[in-house]
């Protein structure tokens, strides 16, 4: 059965009728035109339908597990007051990176003062009071037991003239007893003079309980002072301030988290990877990170930890990369991306994977282009890579394959083949 012309070509063959007797040249130059556009019109049903090929080549391929993960520090530091008082300045802003011993929060300071000008009026006392033993009283005492030694010789000499005048019968009985009374009130000051200058001394009691005074005046003023040093909130590390709880005039109080401070250390990327994916992954595979936030950029990092629980609710598993260097721009709980290297082939048969059909099942296969027609094969796949697969079996390096995203076609039907691209990693 002839395949009818399109009714505009009808129209255009009724308007310019073919003749035999008009000038050959003509009669040819518009046979081939129409031939031409005959070819045009039907060149579908002639060569077949044109269909994006890629050829199999020979490259390395890499097949990574890609998952995303946030920016942590192994350890955080929470800044909080040990002391109840209101925050009086905050020179710090979150964000900020901070160096040990920089000031984070200021609280009021007024009763802490006051304080610690009591404890140093107490430490000023107790000194005084050292003084006082080691200049007045122990010169006094010293001075005291010089009286008492000569009242004492005095006494002694009175002692022994009143026996001789008893002897002799010059005085009675009874002034014998009063300088023998008299000699003992003497040897009785003495002893007295002799502790007043032991205990004035640098190992007398009265020296002991003055320099156990002072020091404990030193202490309360110690403490004093350590409360008002608190009254100053200070970075204990190097690190960068995540966070912020606390504004000006607020009350802190012990317990209450002011800040978070994240320090300089190692960083690390915690990331969950699809269960399906756990028997591919072993410490110390190399990976590649970059952050949403900056796309085009690229860190190195190393997986060190796989979480040996699965999250039930998630059906994944985390795991932990260093960042050896991390770059600048990375921040605390920054959205990363990355691509851990779990399998590498080199110089391996390789096709883009938009060219195999049913690659999700355990049968997959291709179509070929062989002398412009379209052959279904079975293939046998490998690793898969960005964008390409692995092809073990079915494929040979210079063989043609067609998108399985081309216009509907079936084996053994004739195709024009429209080369894309190379395939390659």
């Amino acid at each position: 059965m002839p395949i009818p012309l399109p009714r505009r070509w009808r129209t255009l063959l009724n308007e310019h009728p073919i003749s035999l007797r008009g000038p050959w040249p003509k009669r040819v130059a518009f046979a081939l035109a129409m031939f031409a556009a005959a070819g045009f019109v039907f060149r579908d049903q002639i060569f077949g339908p044109s269909v994006e090929v890629y050829v199999a080549t020979r490259s390395d391929l890499v097949q990574t597990v890609v998952s995303s993960g946030r920016i942590m520090t192994p350890q955080r530091v929470s800044i909080g007051s040990v002391i109840t008082a209101s925050v009086v300045r905050i020179p710090v802003e979150e964000g900020q990176s901070v160096r040990r011993g920089d000031v984070l929060i200021v609280l009021d300071d007024k009763d802490t003062r006051a304080a610690v000008a009591q404890a140093e009026a107490a430490v000023a006392q107790a000194d005084a009071r050292i003084l006082q033993l080691r200049e007045v009283a122990l010169p006094a005492a010293a001075q005291g037991l010089v009286q008492a030694q000569a009242n004492l010789v005095l006494g002694h000499q009175q002692y022994d003239r009143a026996q001789d005048l008893k002897a002799k019968g010059f005085v009675s009985q009874s002034a014998l007893d009063d300088a023998k009374r008299n000699l003992d009130v003497e040897e009785s000051q003495l002893r007295a003079a002799q502790l007043q200058v032991v205990t004035n001394g640098p190992s007398g009691s009265d020296y002991v309980l003055a320099q156990t005074a002072l020091q404990q005046a030193h202490a309360s003023l110690a403490m004093a002072q350590a409360r008002l040093d608190q009254t100053v909130i200070r970075a204990s590390v190097d690190g960068t301030l995540i966070g912020r709880s606390v504004e000006p005039g607020d009350v802190a109080q012990p317990g209450k988290e002011l800040m978070v401070l994240a320090p300089v250390g190692e960083t690390q990327v915690i990331a969950q990877i699809d269960e399906k994916n756990l028997s591919q992954l072993k410490l110390g595979q190399k990976a590649v990170g970059s952050a949403d936030a900056y796309p085009k950029e690229r860190f190195a990092a190393e997986l060190f930890y796989i979480n040996p629980g699965i999250d039930a609710l998630r059906g994944s598993v985390e795991v932990k990369l260093r960042v050896a260097n991390p770059p600048d721009y990375l921040r605390q709980d920054m959205t990363v991306s990355v691509d851990i290297e779990v399998a590498r082939r080199a110089n391996t048969v390789v096709i883009p994977a938009e060219t195999v059909f049913d690659a999700g099942t355990d049968q997959p296969w291709v179509m070929a282009v062989e002398g412009h027609r379209l052959v279904r094969k079975p293939v046998k796949l490998g690793l898969k890579g960005e964008g390409y697969v692995e092809v073990l079996e079915g494929v040979a390096p210079g063989e043609v394959v067609i998108s399985t995203a081309g216009p509907a076609v079936k084996p053994g039907q004739r195709v024009r083949a429209v080369p894309v691209a190379k395939s390659g990693t």
